[in-house]
């Protein structure tokens, strides 16, 4: 099996013979790289034939473009997260963070009420519930309007929130710790995030190991996707997300974001969730999660330059600010990026 690699380059700096990534407007295919398992990597010229899919814009996510990357802001309402844990566990701070997040600029809101951080216990789905539920429909009921996904990996929760006034789902097991989580998105015809792990959040750093972690996620996914196809929830309503941290060593992160390319030809858009994660601190010495805005940047950086649609960020203010920094440095037309 053949997979592709597009190598990309700034619009900016693109020739007229590059053409764009999916229609991202900062971003050309300048070449592609084929990889397989058997043979050594292989650089050829794009070929707008046999590469032609690479160039389909993806449709709108929640009524929201992408063509250039969107900010995720995250709102973790649970006393156990690894980098905000009980920061914003009640109703007023998370309500006060989630407008903050706004006025800020996150184009989406990721609200979770369980921790899957490493050694994480599991949440009873009451408990979830009462944590995700209200607080999306107080901000429904407040006016808030930008897209807010629930972070879950149960469907009763994901229901509640649903019902609550969220948008979508972003299962970190991809559909894989609930058995009535396919039929419920299928049903409710929402966007669905999956994302790779191995293991649980138990196991999940305990010698985590792969033949070639990026072929080895990339082919996760892809039977990820078809599973949800066969769920009967449309592929145009799919995003992927290589979980970053999630079952993988340093080493494995940081192959995946030099690799993260290899899920376009998947057909969903992608989502890197990388923001405060502990790689970060184990390559720069900075061990407060708190600490790693700079890390964090860094690595959305390299996720936009990687053709990443969707960036699942803390920090959104920051990462707005450098966002719109790279647009501008990437884009050919002149003026402010919004």
């Amino acid at each position: 099996m053949i997979y592709r690699l597009p190598l990309l380059c700034p619009s900016a700096l693109a020739g007229p013979d590059m053409p764009p990534l999916r229609g991202q407007r900062a971003l050309r295919i300048s070449a592609i790289q084929d990889l397989a398992r058997d043979a050594p990597p292989r650089l050829r010229a794009f070929d707008a034939v046999r590469d032609a899919d690479l160039l389909r814009p993806l449709p709108p996510l929640c009524g929201l473009a992408l063509d250039r990357p969107l900010i995720m802001g995250i709102l973790n309402v649970t006393p156990d997260s690894f980098s905000d844990g009980g920061q914003f566990a009640e109703a007023p701070t998370a309500m006060a963070q989630a407008r903050h997040m706004v006025e800020k600029g996150a184009d989406l809101l990721d609200i979770g009420g369980e921790s899957t951080r490493p050694g994480a216990q599991d949440v009873p789905v009451a408990d979830e519930i009462a944590r995700t539920a209200p607080l999306i429909r107080a901000l429904r009921d407040e006016g808030v309007r930008v897209p807010i996904s629930i972070d879950t990996r149960k469907a009763a929760v994901a229901r509640a929130a649903l019902e609550a006034g969220a948008d979508m789902v972003n299962d970190v097991s991809a559909l894989s710790w609930d058995c009535d989580m396919a039929l419920l998105v299928a049903e409710a015809g929402v966007p669905l995030c999956l994302m790779h792990a191995q293991g649980t959040p138990q196991t999940m750093q305990k010698n985590p190991h792969y033949e070639d972690v990026k072929l080895d996620v990339r082919e996760w996914l892809d039977n990820a996707v078809m599973r949800a196809e066969a769920a009967g929830i449309n592929r145009n309503r799919l995003i992927i997300d290589p979980g970053i941290g999630f079952g993988k060593t340093c080493a494995h992160n940081l192959a995946l974001l030099r690799s993260l390319g290899l899920l376009h030809e998947i057909g969903c858009a992608i989502l890197l969730g990388a923001s405060r994660k502990r790689f970060i601190g184990t390559l720069t010495g900075v061990d407060a999660a708190r600490d790693r805005v700079a890390g964090s940047l860094a690595v959305a950086l390299q996720g936009a330059a990687q053709g990443a649609q969707i960036l699942r960020v803390h920090d959104v203010g920051e990462t707005r600010q450098a966002l719109q920094m790279w647009l501008a440095l990437n884009i050919k037309e002149n003026g402010a990026v919004a």
